[in-house]
């Protein structure tokens, strides 16, 4: 999962990424409403914590705009404030969910928790694609009876390709997705985690290779 942070407050948002990355989310984080409007819109994220309070543009105002234009992210306001009218004011301009700070680890994420399963009416537990099963919460890759551990980068690479079987995704959606657009990642790093997961198909057995696409990207294939 991917978690976009807008909050003006560093210590907080440094906070509240340590959080995100102990869970083994992705994390990006911005210090203004227009960056946070910005990256919101990029479609890269399943959640946006968004702070009432920031500068250039406030929380109501991002989550207003974001609605106008037809985002449909899951969105949690955090404030400092604790009054009613706050509340149905953020609601009402679109938000899913609103926290007053300060508020507990555990409840921030079951609400982000609750938030992402609201996306779709199925919450999958695994992925398929021909002999090969991916389970979202061991990490695990199988195929029958054999089973292999990803690490974390080689899991995110494999799920964005099981999740979009029939696409070619580029290299920069990669890097965008999983590493974050400010991450420094470039078209090497891709291809260093292709190749892990070429070696470990193999070590599986399995019919599925990654294609790659000359200068476009990759896309799960089965050989014949």
């Amino acid at each position: 999962m991917r978690i976009l942070i807008v909050e003006d407050e560093v210590r907080l948002s440094e906070a509240l990424g340590q959080i995100m990355l102990e869970q083994k989310y992705s994390v990006d984080i911005v210090h203004d409403g227009d960056s946070g409007l910005d990256y919101a819109m990029s479609g890269l994220y399943d959640v946006v914590i968004l702070d009432v309070m920031l500068p250039k543009k406030n929380g109501f105002e991002v989550v207003k705009e974001l609605r106008s234009q037809k985002s449909t992210v899951p969105v949690l306001l955090l404030t400092a404030k604790d009054e009613i009218g706050d509340k149905v004011t953020g609601l009402d301009c679109g938000a899913d969910d609103y926290m007053t700070k300060p508020f507990s680890p555990e409840e921030l994420m079951a609400r982000i928790r609750a938030l992402s399963r609201r996306q779709g009416d199925v919450v999958l537990e695994e992925l398929t694609f021909s002999d090969l099963t991916l389970n979202l919460s061991t990490y695990s890759l199988n195929r029958g009876m054999k089973s292999v551990h990803l690490g974390f980068k080689e899991f995110e690479v494999l799920k964005l390709l099981m999740s979009n079987p029939k696409m070619v995704i580029p290299k920069e959606d990669m890097i965008m997705k999983i590493w974050g657009v400010e991450s420094g990642a470039e078209d090497n790093n891709v291809e260093a985690y292709i190749s892990f997961l070429r070696k470990k198909f193999f070590f599986l057995g399995s019919k599925v290779t990654i294609g790659t696409l000359r200068k476009v990207g990759y896309r799960l294939e089965e050989e014949e």
